[in-house]
């Protein structure tokens, strides 16, 4: 296993991730009128759904199993979320938290990923599982439609960021400036994405 040297950016890549993706999760919830207990669910769910596969797939301990802290930060968002009207988080500004919470953890995962060894092109989709992995867990149990089914640029930001963030690594350039780099680039993808609807062309259906 390769050494990831401690960086406040891949810890600040962390938090960001986590609470944005567990207020996407309870917000889902509030807006089906559920309960503060499937709201607390819901943000748990989403917030370490994709760690928690990435986890498991690469062989690593799961993550939020040995940190006392991200499972009840989960349940502090959703609290949040209980007692504030669904109107404040409505709009661009939720579709933009969202996506740096996704190219947060798409930089995460990769580079734990190739932290445990991983090879870069497996390392790389490790980065677009844990950013995606939660969402698509969450929209399963709500049963709606998740958003990999549309054609918009989603899940090509997560493996922008994951594709810089390995490339980085395995060339030896400083970390924490391959983070930072990886997010940011992989976060203005998705940004123009949400600001001019960009997406890739669907299936024409040819034959």
């Amino acid at each position: 296993m390769n050494a990831i040297d401690p960086s406040p950016v891949l810890e600040a890549l962390d938090i960001v991730g986590l609470a944005i993706f567990a207020l996407t999760g309870a917000l889902v919830a509030a807006r089906m009128q559920q309960t503060f207990v499937t709201m607390g669910f819901f943000a748990l769910v989403t917030g370490v759904g994709g760690g928690t596969v990435r986890d498991l797939l690469i062989g690593a301990p799961v993550f939020w199993i040995h940190d006392p802290w991200v499972a009840p930060a989960c349940f502090l968002v959703a609290l949040v979320a209980w007692f504030t009207p669904t109107r404040w988080w409505e709009g661009k500004l939720l579709d933009y938290a969202d996506g740096a919470g996704l190219t947060a953890y798409a930089v995460l995962g990769s580079a734990k990923a190739i932290a445990y060894g991983v090879a870069p092109v497996p390392a790389m989709l490790m980065g677009v599982i844990t950013g995606c992995a939660g969402g698509i867990i969450r929209d399963v149990v709500a049963g709606r439609p998740s958003i990999i089914m549309r054609p918009e640029l989603y899940v090509t930001a997560a493996a922008f960021s994951a594709g810089l963030c390995v490339a980085g690594m395995v060339a030896g350039i400083a970390q924490t400036a391959t983070w930072a780099i990886a997010w940011l680039a992989g976060f203005a993808l998705r940004s123009a994405a949400i600001r001019w609807q960009l997406a890739i062309p669907a299936y024409p259906g040819l034959g």
